[in-house]
């Protein structure tokens, strides 16, 4: 619930500060002391649009502040959590408006977007007046309403699980008949092309490989040339081995020339060690080089084959293999696309027979639930002076045009004389119906379907005697399952508040200027304030009479 309410710089307002607690409190005082200037603060704070125009003249900025008490259980929790703000006993919510138009929000001193504190407000306070009957207007929130007045918020939530479930499983149906068809379509081709990709069976890097190794041989290819040159004049034709080793004998077996022979032979045997040395060393570097014309032609055969398949399937050649692969699957897909096709159809019949059976049934109970509130709602309508009126719950069930929150189209309905159609509620009731039609729905719901917080502004406006009391008992009922605070004109509706609030305007610096004053009444000043509201500007003794009776009737 609101526990303080506190307001810096707005419009007429300096600085205010309200504590509030449970049950009903209302805001009286005279027309123009301030009341919408209280509750425009108040939407401030909630999310509501800034203006400049709240900024009090001569202010540099003004700020309002909603401190509340939310339960543990309480779902603006996970809304909290959603954000990563802090969660604690007390909710800050905290809304500064900047004279240039511009405005900050705060949560629990933690800087939030607009619509973050907007979001918070929704669940933390709705306001009501004879205009703004926002839970009123979306036949959405009928539907939410319905469901917890009726205690059907599991089954509404399993509802949207299994719709969830349904769409899921539609989706993933409809995408591979859609790859089945694809591939149906392209078979013929496909064939082909995975009988050419088989026979061409590339490897993800062979393309690389492949031209690395070539540009290997080519370059061995050159030095070969040199090397078997080379070669040919250490142990071909042209080689001086023989000649030498020829020599070598001839001086051996003149052995008799003395000392001066062996050296020569020595030096010429040296000669011939080194040739033959110099020939190994060549044909290992001819081999080392493995240069093979018939294999340097066989990799340019198949590079170029690679290439060909690449620009053929308009891929690079290292994503041939993963196209083989992808092709290969999508033939296989044909091939079994059937039989898992119709494992698909069978699992979204049986999803969407577990959504139409569990929405078929949310959809009795709501029809139940719709009869219990329309007695109640109907049953709070007379003393509202609406006895001629009925509320009526239509739940039209289409199955066709089935969601998330099930197959029914709810819309909250009355009929305010006998013997005209029933209508939308917005537009068959005036502005005074309205109203109570919407405190009678609240009276009904409000421990089940409502903000822990109600603002009525002023929704007995044109009604009195016992209409306006009857209003006032219902607004004190309400303050028994949730926080109510009304701005009221009615004095039998002030008479049953648990605290009175007195609004009015008084003069400050010497008279030159204005501002708000709210100031929580006791026993003594609040019945002046009622005999007030009860007589008009002169209070007269039959007025303070009149305001101890209402008084004494309401308990107070």
């Amino acid at each position: 619930m609101l526990a303080r309410l506190s307001i810096r710089d707005i419009v007429l307002i300096d600085r205010l500060d309200l504590d509030f607690g449970s049950g009903l409190a209302v805001l009286t005082g005279e027309t123009g002391a301030g009341k919408s200037i209280l509750l425009d603060a108040f939407s401030l704070a909630l999310g509501a649009r800034g203006d400049a125009g709240l900024v009090r003249a001569g202010a540099e900025q003004g700020q309002v502040t909603a401190v509340f008490e939310p339960d543990a259980d309480h779902p603006v929790h996970a809304l909290l959590r959603e954000n990563d703000i802090a969660v604690e006993d007390q909710l800050l919510l905290r809304r500064v408006q900047l004279a240039d138009g511009r405005t900050r929000a705060f949560v629990n001193d933690q800087p939030v977007s607009v619509k973050v504190l907007e979001s918070l407000g929704e669940r933390l306070v709705e306001i009501h007046g004879q205009h703004d009957a926002r839970a009123l207007v979306d036949p959405a929130s009928h539907r939410s309403l319905l469901d917890a007045y009726g205690g059907l918020d599991r089954e509404a939530a399993e509802v949207g699980r299994l719709w969830v479930a349904r769409r899921d499983s539609e989706q993933t149906l409809a995408a591979h008949r859609a790859e089945v068809e694809r591939a149906q379509r392209e078979a013929e081709w496909l064939r082909h092309a995975v009988d050419e990709l088989r026979k061409l069976a590339p490897e993800p890097g062979e393309e690389t490989a492949l031209a690395e190794r070539r540009s290997a041989m080519m370059q061995a290819e050159k030095a070969a040339d040199d090397l078997r040159d080379a070669l040919a004049v250490v142990s071909g034709s042209q080689s001086p081995a023989p000649a030498l080793a020829a020599a070598v004998r001839r001086l051996e077996r003149r052995g008799t020339a003395g000392g001066y022979v062996a050296p020569a032979v020595a030096a010429i045997d040296a000669a011939l060690t080194a040739l033959d040395e110099a020939r190994a060393h060549l044909e290992a570097a001819l081999a080392a080089g493995d240069y093979d014309p018939q294999t340097l032609e066989r990799i340019e055969e198949r590079l170029f084959a690679l290439r060909a398949a690449g620009r053929k399937y308009n891929v690079a050649v290292d994503a041939l293999a993963a196209l083989a692969e992808r092709y290969e699957n999508d033939l296989a897909l044909i091939d079994a696309g059937a039989e898992r096709l119709a494992v698909l159809e069978r699992e979204a019949a049986s999803a969407g027979a577990r959504f139409d059976q569990a929405a078929a049934a949310l959809s009795a109970k709501r029809r139940r639930a719709a009869e219990g509130l329309d007695k109640a709602v109907n049953g709070e309508l007379k003393p509202l002076k609406l006895e001629r009126a009925r509320f009526a719950t239509a739940v039209v069930t289409e199955p066709d045009r089935a969601g998330p929150h099930g197959s029914d189209r709810i819309e909250f309905q009355v009929q305010t004389n006998p013997g005209t159609a029933p209508g939308p509620l917005m537009k068959v009731a005036s502005g005074g119906e309205l109203s109570r039609f919407l405190l009678a729905l609240k009276v009904v719901i409000a421990d089940r379907g409502s903000a822990p917080t109600l603002v009525f502004d002023e929704i007995d406006t044109a009604v009195g005697g016992a209409v306006a009391d009857a209003i006032g008992v219902r607004l004190a009922r309400l303050g028994g399952k949730v926080q109510v605070i009304a701005v009221t004109h009615a004095p039998q509706v002030a008479a049953r508040a648990g605290r009175h609030f007195l609004i009015s305007k008084g003069a400050l610096d010497r008279g030159k200027r204005v501002a708000t004053r709210v100031a929580a009444l006791d026993d003594a000043t609040r019945r002046e304030e009622i005999a007030r509201m009860l007589s008009g500007a002169e209070i007269t003794t039959e007025a303070r009479a009149a305001a101890d009776r209402l008084l004494k009737a309401a308990g107070g």
